[in-house]
């Protein structure tokens, strides 16, 4: 048996490789997948968002097609993971819409195929160690050999215990609420702080659902690099909710008051068994974003100024940058690095303390994404240290002033990144790395021309790679972390000749 492609009015067999056009479709390509594959990871990257109702597996071209039972779901799939890179066993694998609108099945022996799923059916047969009988056997043996399927881990009632690490920005509860609803019905959620952590006690209306959410959303962050989740399961059947405020809400029941909670008895509250009977509802479920994908820190959405879930008031775009290497730190070396996170507009290096520097960025944002990137990274052979500082600007020296050459100002510079709102810059904004990205690199130049370079300064290069289908940009990995730091410094806007000037940022992976 075999499956083919069809645009709805042809039974030609496909062949070749079709690529997304953008356009929504219910069958979902999935591109750059592992040689040793098997269906049922394939499966588990729709399983969270909606019924399966066929597969085509397409190992020797490392691709599959995965079709749902509407475009809604494959637009939420493609949606999210054009957000969030999905990984195969460490593996990135990249989704986009087919240009076909549905697989067709036919009989051939040239094709692996899984028939027709029901997502749910999968989820707990996966849940329950059942494993459809269409699959072959090294897929059942992926399915039940993972540890994270033991059904005596699975939560009774749906409830999910969520944890906010790194918390930079605040959350709040309709922040969970439209990033899990993403994955099924939210029925109740609280949210308490508990030994100065933020977290979260949400309920599905079962663990497979549950399961899901936990398995595509356990150590993602809402915001790059910062507001890690961290998802467990919780030993609560169901959630005992009073108030339907900004701590509590039972979607199931909107018509509960929406009183104060006592603080002081929240935790203890949350955590005592309590068994709500789901009844009809009498109204529906307050309904979240359909399309909601997890944004990088900084990002402007449309029609807003700034993200959606902004630093506290009164927070500072001031940094103060310790532990520096008095002989070696300039204005610009803190520009150009500071300037990897957001737009920076003064440097001051200490007068009397040339170990240490104010930095003033644009806003408190990007203040705040440059201390959780750079601080305790290496420079020049010393970790950073970077805090808040309790100065609201950097103030410029008077002409002739002894400290004149340690302060500048670069608020008009055309090197900063994110002077364009919405920039795509703002999306790809990475920790440090051994890994570099380079850009806007003319024809001329080669990869030997590049490495000699990166090497010229003394640094380490150790591999290089230019994209296959962009010779503009390439990635080149270095000897390490602190190499890799230094020389995005050096080299970030050198003359490449052609009237074309390096761009240098820190990648994602490594080559």
């Amino acid at each position: 048996m075999t499956t083919t492609v069809g645009n709805g009015n042809d039974n030609k067999q496909f062949k070749g490789d079709p690529r997304g056009l953008g356009i929504p479709s219910r069958v979902v390509h999935i591109r750059k997948l592992p040689d040793d594959i098997v269906e049922a990871e394939v499966i588990g990257l729709g399983v969270p968002f909606g019924d399966i109702t066929n597969l085509l597996m397409l190992k020797a071209k490392n691709q599959a097609f995965l079709e749902m039972s509407s475009v809604e779901c494959a637009h939420n799939m493609v949606s999210c993971y054009s957000a969030v890179l999905p990984f195969i066993r460490n593996h990135p694998v990249f989704v986009q819409f087919s240009n076909h609108k549905e697989l067709k099945t036919d009989h051939s022996p040239n094709h692996e195929v899984t028939p027709p799923l029901r997502t749910v059916k999968v989820a707990k047969a996966i849940a329950f160690d059942q494993v459809p009988a269409p699959l072959s056997q090294r897929a059942q043996a992926a399915l039940l050999g993972a540890p994270h399927m033991d059904p005596s881990v699975l939560p009774p009632g749906g409830v999910l215990r969520v944890v906010v690490d790194n918390m930079m920005y605040p959350v709040s509860l309709d922040a969970l609420c439209q990033i899990f609803s993403k994955f099924g019905t939210v029925l109740r959620i609280i949210i308490f702080t508990k030994n100065s952590q933020f977290q979260a006690l949400l309920q599905y209306p079962d663990s497979s659902t549950a399961h899901a959410a936990k398995m595509c959303l356990d150590g993602q962050n809402i915001y790059n690099g910062c507001c890690t989740l961290r998802i467990n399961y919780s030993k609560l059947s169901s959630l005992n909710v009073k108030f339907n405020n900004d701590k509590s809400r039972d979607f199931t029941r909107p018509h509960l008051p929406g009183g104060d909670i006592d603080h002081s008895r929240m935790a203890a509250a949350t955590f005592a068994p309590g068994i709500v009977s789901v009844t009809p509802y009498s109204a529906p479920p307050r309904a979240f974003p359909p399309a909601f994908t997890i944004q990088p820190a900084g990002l402007t959405f449309p029609g807003t100024a700034r993200p959606p879930y902004a630093p506290p008031p009164g927070g500072r775009s001031v940094l103060l940058v310790g532990n520096l290497h008095p002989e070696r730190v300039t204005p610009q070396c803190l520009f150009i690095l500071f300037g990897v996170y957001g737009d920076v507009m003064r440097v001051k290096i200490l007068f009397n303390r040339k170990d240490n520097a104010l930095v003033q960025m644009a806003d408190a944002t990007q203040a705040q994404l440059a201390m959780c990137h750079l601080s305790g990274q290496r420079l020049h052979g010393k970790p950073l240290r970077v805090t808040p500082s309790k100065h609201a600007s950097v103030c410029l020296p008077r002409d002739g002033h002894e400290c004149e050459g340690l302060t500048r100002d670069f608020s008009c510079s055309p090197l900063h990144r994110f002077k364009k709102p919405a920039s795509k810059n703002y999306a790809n904004i990475f920790p440090p790395s051994a890994t570099l990205h380079l850009s806007n690199i003319p024809p001329s130049v080669l990869e030997d021309d590049l490495t000699a370079i990166f090497s010229s300064a003394g640094a380490r290069v150790l591999d290089f790679k230019f994209f296959q289908k962009d010779h503009k940009m390439a990635l080149i990995q270095m000897g390490s972390v602190e190499e890799a730091t230094e020389s995005l410094i050096l080299f970030h806007n050198h003359d490449l000749g052609d009237r074309h000037h390096l761009r240098v940022s820190f990648s994602k992976s490594a080559i």
